[in-house]
């Protein structure tokens, strides 16, 4: 329940505050997103398999965002920052289906 609740007030503080992204910043800004959303699906996995750790939750989101930044940042050194960014949404949205396909099995028994 934490992650969720820490997303919406994330989301909610976000909406209220509407901060101003940076423009050297603003390629990361939806890869870190969708890194930080997969933390959370797991998380919410985790948590209805009765394992959710707080630790694993914290490194995973933080080191999730940090890869995935990383990732895009040395693309955009390398000439080639769509395809990574691409790459990384791909493997992130394959994470977030597959955790989103447990989550649903287990609650639906399908």
């Amino acid at each position: 329940m934490i992650p969720v609740l820490g997303l919406v007030v994330g989301v909610a503080v976000g909406l209220v505050l509407q901060p101003e992204v940076p423009v050297a910043l603003q390629p990361y800004l939806p890869i870190a997103i969708v890194a930080a959303l997969d933390a959370v699906v797991g998380a919410l996995r985790a948590v209805g398999e009765k394992r959710f750790d707080d630790r694993v939750f914290v490194v995973s989101f933080v080191s999730n965002v940090l890869i995935a930044a990383f990732i895009v940042f040395l693309g955009d050194q390398l000439g080639v920052g769509s395809q990574l960014s691409t790459g990384v949404l791909v493997v992130l949205g394959i994470r977030i289906f597959a955790n989103a396909a447990a989550i649903r099995r287990r609650v639906f028994h399908a």
